[in-house]
């Protein structure tokens, strides 16, 4: 039987899957891990855990021996920065992507440099969290000496693509997102910003997310247990291998993405840009993406359940359910981690309204899934004033399995949902993307859609006022936890060392 390994590199965990021809799922394994946070506003994760979480994998899903393996996949979270010697090895951990903020005076300095109009209009995006070319410069203003041995930028797909096979790229979706460094329109490195941002680095060959990378070569197939010659695809960042992996990927389609973090991607038919959404290149060539992501949504009911000691998410989503509609009169800002888009704001903060002693965690709990809904409410009436014309929606990521977080997206926003019959995620779509190296395979032969969620009518009146009070909130509350926020940090600068 002939299959395909993808394998992603996720926040929260490593995800691989083996998959006929056919699409049918043979085997799928998982390893959890954490991402590091040793100081206020900093995410990072230590590379070489990819590999180490890769060979696992890759081990345990070949175990069996019943497999023809035809090509490798691989994806994963981005844009981040994992800097390496010449040799390939580590010099620091890797800055994650936007939830990552520890760059906003770099941010400030790069805008003020550039100016802020002619890197929008050449990058697709305005400087943000997620852009890595002010993480660059705060290896440079804060690591000297590690961005002087710095000659090698990888993210999580192209470093498992340079262990397996010893070539060094990434895909030219990937690089859409290292602002300011490409230029969108002439697709390829921007010089001029480019060579003085990244210092002593060779930036990576440019390739599409589906091209062949390399091969397997003799010391990673001694590792892995996969076939020494196999072709390894250049692979993408995670949510746009999600988006292949529903085919939501057409233009007009938005895929959301129900997962640690939330992500939306909108297909365009030309190339459309805002400051407050990201403008990037698409996965298959000719294609072109208007995308958002929040900071956090199932970070946050993750952290609930931590919190709350639940046994089970379903314990907790049945207490949600019941709670119903505005969860008994509270509101909440998903803001946890900062936001992304659309505020663009890492010193906003989670904010819960209306609590009472009467409060279960069923109702915080649901205002938790429905500050999701209303933040991705909030990015699509931002896209759609920047121009885009979204004409189906394709649901995807853990988030959707059961009905009521889905449910409570659809009657926050107005907007049916697509529901695949697969909904792996970001491994299935780098599995289908290598299967595409032996021959055309049919998206919707491999995930066929089981049915599609419609908004309630009968809740609308009450989310609308609902998101009224949400738009409300952030403005009200910033001025008291952006204050709070900076005292965070300060507290933390005098009782923690310096950062590195």
């Amino acid at each position: 039987m002939k299959a395909t390994l993808g394998v992603d590199i996720g926040t929260s965990s490593t995800k691989g899957v083996l998959v006929d021809r056919r699409g049918t799922v043979i085997r799928s394994a998982t390893r959890e891990h954490r991402v590091d946070r040793p100081h206020p506003g900093w995410v990072e994760m230590d590379g070489r855990v990819w590999w180490d979480e890769f060979t696992s994998l890759a081990r345990e899903l070949l175990a069996a021996g019943d497999v023809e393996l035809t090509a490798v996949g691989v994806s994963g979270m981005g844009p981040c920065v994992l800097l390496t010697d010449g040799a390939g090895t580590p010099l620091r951990p890797a800055i994650l992507y936007g939830v990552d903020t520890r760059a906003g005076a770099q941010i400030e300095r790069l805008s003020a440099e550039l100016g802020d109009d002619a890197i929008l209009d050449r990058c697709g995006s305005a400087l943000t969290s997620q852009a890595v070319g002010p993480k660059l410069r705060w290896i440079a203003d804060h690591e000297p000496e590690i961005f002087a041995r710095a000659e090698r930028l990888f993210m999580p797909a192209s470093w498992l693509g340079y262990q397996l096979t010893g070539a060094y790229g990434l895909d030219f979706h990937s690089a859409s997102q290292c602002t300011p460094l490409f230029d969108t329109e002439a697709l390829g490195w921007y010089r001029p910003w480019a060579d003085p941002l990244a210092g002593g680095i060779e930036l990576p060959p440019l390739r599409w997310a589906g091209d062949v990378l390399g091969e397997v070569s003799a010391a990673a197939a001694a590792q892995t247990g996969i076939p020494a010659g196999l072709p390894v695809i250049t692979g993408t960042i995670d949510a746009w291998s999600e988006a292949v992996s529903v085919g939501a990927d057409t233009t007009g389609d938005l895929m959301l993405m129900y997962g640690t973090t939330m992500f939306l991607v909108h297909t365009v038919a030309e190339r459309l840009t805002t400051p407050s959404m990201w403008g990037t290149v698409g996965v298959l060539p000719g294609t072109r993406n208007l995308a958002g992501g929040m900071a956090t949504s199932g970070a946050i009911t993750g952290w609930l359940r931590e919190l709350f000691g639940a046994p089970d998410f379903p314990r907790l989503l049945a207490e949600a359910e019941a709670s119903g509609p505005g969860a008994r009169g509270l509101l909440m800002l998903p803001y946890f981690a900062g936001e992304r888009t659309p505020i663009m704001d890492p010193d906003a903060r989670g904010v819960v309204a209306g609590l009472t002693l009467r409060h279960s965690r069923g109702d915080l709990y649901r205002a938790a899934l429905e500050a999701t809904g209303l933040a991705v409410r909030h990015n699509v009436e931002v896209m759609h004033e920047a121009g885009a014309r979204i004409e189906r929606v394709v649901a995807v990521g853990g988030g959707t399995r059961g009905d009521l977080w889905t449910q409570i997206v659809s009657d926050i926003t107005g907007l049916s949902q697509v529901i695949p019959s697969k909904t792996i995620g970001a491994c299935f779509g780098a599995a289908y993307l290598a299967a595409g190296l032996d021959g055309p395979v049919s998206i919707e032969e491999w995930n066929p859609a089981v049915g599609v969620r419609h908004p309630d009518g009968a809740t609308r009146a009450g989310y609308d006022d609902l998101y009224a009070l949400y738009r409300q909130l952030y403005t009200a509350t910033a001025p008291t936890v952006h204050a709070l926020a900076a005292r965070d940090q300060q507290m933390t600068r005098t009782t923690n060392e310096e950062p590195r």
